[in-house]
């Protein structure tokens, strides 16, 4: 058993857990982050990418309403280059309630939120597959936000500090002792090694999984999974956020993202934290509510389907157990008050959106614990530092401006090595991925990262894979690259076979017209190219 000492674990790799680890290790606090998976694979990656102005909660949630558009401002400074600036729209419609409507508007000017009215002609010139059934528009500062980018950005920030994290390392129990939480006991999943890691503060930010890790201290915490279905659409429908101006219901936003748009939701309570299976049912009721917003939707293609769980945290005395019904605030708990066990504080529920308040809270907790005088800078500090105009510059020069840009924002400080080696070998400039402009050079240095341990991690990392092909193309030309960087074409074949799995999942419930023509040529592609057997591709 491998053992490791440190002053404080964070077990959890979403939003809430990297910054945690950034906050801390920016106060000086030595700190190692557990994550069961890749960062980012659970909640943080699985929803609609929407930073919130606050908006959808305006109404019944004003505290969630406040904290979100406070974190929007931040946000935009610290984390820009993670952002689009959309704006959102706040669209009411000829049969939404009138009462509802001053609601809205009284709370948004409660909660210092700002709300602008856009002239109806003005409206439909600018986005015009927006309803016709729309009587009034309002402005909102709704932005999208990439959570890969987020999540990285928030990771690289932290080891600059001394943050450390293991990917791929599942918390088994907690090492109590009289009382008292001395660390963790987990496994490295990539190789089945026991590890012992002693600290003096467990910080449980395991999201959905966060029940779990309570009970560990005997703690029964009241999380409810609550599954959000999505559908991606292969093109941006909109420029703007857009948001139905009614209580927040089932499909009712549209976000665009890149080059596709991400629709949704469903809110459903599922038992299992990884629940994330979407049918045809899910897709058929979404399409009805979305044509309220988009008439005839379903002419529109559909790239895949997809689902994630949201951790509503539910108070003991919650009268209110439905998805929608349960606040969107999240709660700090010391399980010292509460189960006598000291040591060790649970963040729960929140928002992506309030990600670094809830670091912020949690940090503070863990500070005044530790007799830690240090305060909170991630509100002042950005993300990255100001990327060298030179790097840039060459950047455009070797693979074009568009290319350059979503490179920069990806890679950030690490480009110039990139972009160097895109010098030295202009082969490496050649892009693996048309949809993301992803370049051979950008592939090989993620491949060269110890947390890359699969093709999906590569996904994450570099969005190939993620644009409109859905990996059609991309994944068989990086085929040689991969052989070389997991050591043979068994291993590669075995990620073939699990990444193609998951967009198939994806992409089953979603199966007609154009979208089945595109997955009978991937198929095709992969068993001529790869010579894939048919029940391999179809995993």
């Amino acid at each position: 058993m491998r053992e490791i000492d440190t002053q404080v674990v964070v077990i959890g790799g979403g939003a809430t857990g990297v910054g945690i680890l950034r906050d801390l290790s920016m106060r000086g606090i030595p700190a190692l982050l557990l994550e069961q998976g890749d960062l980012a694979h659970g909640t943080s990656s699985r929803f609609h990418g929407l930073l919130h102005s606050g908006g959808r909660y305006a109404v019944k949630d004003d505290k969630a309403a406040h904290e979100c558009i406070e974190e929007n401002k931040i946000l935009k400074h610290i984390a820009a280059h993670c952002l689009e600036d959309t704006a959102g729209w706040f669209v009411y419609l000829k049969e939404d309630d009138p009462n509802y409507l001053q609601l809205w508007l009284k709370g948004c000017l409660q909660t210092g939120i700002p709300v602008k009215e856009i002239p109806l002609e003005e409206a439909f010139r600018l986005e015009p597959l927006l309803t016709r059934q729309a009587t009034r528009v309002f402005e909102v500062p709704d932005a999208t936000v990439d959570g890969f980018k987020l999540l990285w950005a928030n990771l690289r920030s932290a080891q600059k500090y001394g943050g450390t994290y293991q990917t791929y390392c599942k918390v088994q129990s907690l090492w109590l002792e009289n009382g008292h939480v001395s660390g963790v006991y987990a496994q490295d999943l990539s190789n089945g090694e026991m590890l012992q890691v002693h600290s003096e503060i467990v910080v449980n930010a395991a999201g959905p999984w966060s029940a779990e890790i309570a009970a560990m201290s005997g703690f029964d915490v009241h999380i409810l999974k609550d599954k959000g279905s999505l559908l991606v659409f292969n093109k941006r429908l909109f420029n703007r956020v857009i948001n139905r101006l009614r209580t927040p219901g089932d499909g009712d936003i549209f976000v665009p993202h890149e080059t596709v748009t991400i629709f949704g939701t469903t809110s459903t309570e599922v038992e299992l934290p990884d629940d994330h299976q979407v049918d045809e049912k899910d897709v058929s009721y979404l399409l009805d509510l979305g044509q309220n917003l988009v008439e005839e939707l379903e002419q529109h293609r559909i790239l895949r389907a997809f689902a994630g769980i949201r951790p509503l945290y539910e108070s003991a005395d919650a009268s209110d157990h439905e998805g929608r019904g349960v606040s969107r605030n999240f709660a700090l708990i010391d399980h010292e008050k509460l189960d006598g066990v000291r040591g060790l504080v649970s963040i729960l529920g929140g928002k992506l959106t309030t990600y670094r308040l809830m670091a912020e809270k949690v940090s503070d907790w863990v500070a005044a614990k530790l007799d830690v005088p240090a305060v909170c800078r991630t509100a002042e500090e950005p993300l990255q530092n100001e990327l060298a105009t030179e790097v840039w510059d060459k950047a455009r020069q070797l693979i074009g401006t568009a290319a350059a840009d979503k490179m920069m924002e990806r890679l950030n400080e690490q480009a110039g090595t990139v972009v160097e080696a895109i010098a030295r070998q202009p082969l490496l400039g050649q892009f693996v991925c048309e949809c993301e402009m992803v370049t051979q050079a950008e592939v090989l240095h993620a491949l060269q990262d110890p947390a890359v341990h699969s093709l999906d991690d590569l996904r994450r990392q570099t969005r190939l894979g993620m644009g409109t092909c859905q990996g059609a193309y991309c994944t068989y030309r990086a085929t040689p690259m991969l052989q070389e960087a997991f050591g043979g074409w068994e291993r590669v074949a075995k990620e073939y076979r699990s990444l193609l799995s998951e967009r198939w999942r994806g992409i089953t419930p979603v199966l007609w017209g154009e979208q089945l023509r595109e997955s009978e040529l991937a198929r095709a592609l992969f068993m001529s190219v790869l010579d894939f057997k048919a029940e391999e591709s179809e995993g």
